[in-house]
């Protein structure tokens, strides 16, 4: 009996290290708790697996949002990534079970970038022009408080919309929408979660916009009141929705035809959401206030109507385990950055009467999207960075020192050459950008002093915003908090917010010197 006792615990033993043996060369196999690299992080499966076999791995080991998105660097299914896996399945570096990032050249990376970033911003050029002509209709010129409105509701392109892009793709990447249920499941929990949001993020904002237009005018009607929070929540209601079953379709159709979902996702949302939230919020505003006259309680009817759907969206985005814990966190980023654009549409609100600022309500979206596009790109590429390298709440040893900006632009590394090329896509997309709405408005060309002002405060923009990414990205990660969920919503509202001062800043230099600013016809 004492014989066959050793020879099971031989047996174990070496079923064991059999077991570990497999672990090393298949990472579709659950690790025990002793493998877990440095920081928690689990072994990723081998995305090639099976449905069934992804649903079991799922099952024993749940993904969290510190595990890195690819194992090997490469998308699954493609050819780069069986290949790796054929030629080398031991080549592990940087942490256990993850490999090392691959290397990515400066001309592929601005290949990458150029095409989503002329997208974006020709994109923001087209809601600077609606801005531009809808400033002249009766309700904004009555209804000032509106202008606090569009920044905080074209900013919830970075509260909701991006993260929504970000949620979904690293599902897909992760192999959490491999089956129909999981799918499905995992959209419309995501779907009704940010209809929620908006709706309460749209309510906030118009309180924020009643309270500080009382502020500057010392009174406001109670009717005004009632169409801001109405056209605000209907706004972002709306513009939520729409954003988000077009990011479903693009992740969806991405994942079909083998494209990284990450690659055109967010730049996709930034392109089109401040267009649609511009021209709804618009539409909505104007045919609210010209029925409050003989139907005043049509304001009140619509805005409560929104709100009443919001304990259905919380029953629904309750049934999925990953939405529902959403429910209760991540909302201060998205309040705070609310908060935040609010000021930037406050300093919006008290220059656009102004004579000596004629035209530069048109340059705004583009200047504050911009800057939220370039410097979300990097935060993008910081998080990812540490995801990969860094076990939670520990960072790299240059990022402990007291912060300087030669640390963001002056080195080698992978970050800092993107860090340079962000900051030289500034001067020559904003160049294209500005002779873009020249034509299109129709006035006359910019004068070189204009071009000056104008590219100097963009350009102290983008490098202010990525100083801070830099700075603020590594302290969110050493504190627990997700960088990704975290700090896309701070960084394009402070985008926002410099964006809106700096460009006041640079219109009134150009009143001081006498310069005259193109405002078309």
């Amino acid at each position: 009996m004492a014989n066959t006792g050793q020879q099971d615990d031989q047996l174990a033993q070496s079923d064991s290290v059999g077991a570990g043996k497999h672990n090393r060369h298949h990472y579709g196999s659950c690790p025990a708790p002793d493998a877990q690299h440095p920081g928690g992080h689990q072994r990723l499966p081998n995305r090639a697996q099976s449905p069934s076999n992804s649903n079991i791995f799922n099952e024993l080991c749940p993904y969290t949002e510190t595990d890195p998105l690819f194992p090997n660097g490469h998308m699954p299914g493609s050819k780069v990534n069986e290949e790796v896996m054929e030629k080398d399945p031991e080549d592990c570096s940087a942490q256990d079970g993850v490999r090392e990032m691959p290397s990515e050249s400066v001309r592929s990376m601005v290949l990458q970038i150029l095409v989503p970033f002329l997208l974006a911003g020709l994109g923001t050029v087209s809601a600077g022009m609606l801005l531009d002509v809808v400033q002249h209709w009766e309700v904004f010129q009555r209804v000032t408080e509106i202008f606090i409105l569009v920044p905080a509701l074209l900013g919830l392109k970075g509260n909701l919309e991006m993260t929504l892009a970000s949620r979904l793709s690293t599902a897909v990447n992760v192999g959490k929408m491999e089956t129909a249920k999981e799918k499905w499941s995992l959209i419309i929990g995501n779907l009704a979660l940010k209809q929620m949001q908006a709706t309460v993020l749209g309510l906030l904002a118009a309180l924020a916009a009643v309270v500080l237009g009382w502020v500057l005018e010392g009174d406001m009607l109670l009717n005004h009141a009632a169409l801001l929070c109405s056209a605000s929540v209907t706004t972002a209601f709306l513009a939520s929705l729409l954003q988000g079953i077009i990011m479903v379709g693009v992740i969806t159709g991405s994942k079909r035809i083998g494209i990284n979902p990450d690659n055109v996702a967010t730049p996709i949302a930034a392109s089109f959401g401040d267009l649609i939230t511009l021209a709804i919020l618009a539409c909505l505003s104007q045919g609210l206030y010209e029925c409050i006259e003989l139907y005043p309680y049509v304001p009140y009817l619509v805005c409560l109507f929104f709100l009443g759907l919001t304990p259905l969206w919380v029953v629904v985005s309750s049934r999925n385990p990953a939405s529902r814990i959403l429910l209760y966190t991540g909302w201060e980023p998205i309040i705070t950055a609310m908060v935040i654009s609010s000021i930037g549409g406050l300093i919006l609100d008290t220059t656009v009467s102004d004579p000596n600022m004629v035209g530069m309500i048109v340059y705004t979206p583009v200047m504050n999207g911009i800057g939220g596009n370039l410097v979300a790109i990097q935060s993008s590429r910081i998080a990812t960075d540490l995801y990969h390298h860094c076990p939670p709440r520990q960072v790299p040893e240059d990022r402990r020192s007291c912060y300087n900006p030669c640390r963001t632009f002056c080195g080698s590394g992978a970050n800092h050459r993107s860090a340079q090329v962000l900051l030289l896509f500034v001067v020559p997309g904003h160049l294209i950008f500005l002779y873009t709405i020249h034509l299109m408005k129709g006035s006359t060309s910019p004068t070189p002093v204009f071009i000056t002002f104008f590219l100097a405060v963009a350009l102290l923009q983008v490098f202010t915003l990525l100083c801070i990414a830099d700075w603020m990205i590594p302290c969110l990660w050493q504190t627990g908090r997700d960088p990704d969920s975290y700090s896309i919503p701070y960084l394009t509202a402070l985008a926002d917010l410099l964006g809106t001062a700096l460009l006041v800043l640079a219109f009134f230099l150009l009143w001081l010197v006498g310069e005259n600013v193109p405002t078309g016809d």
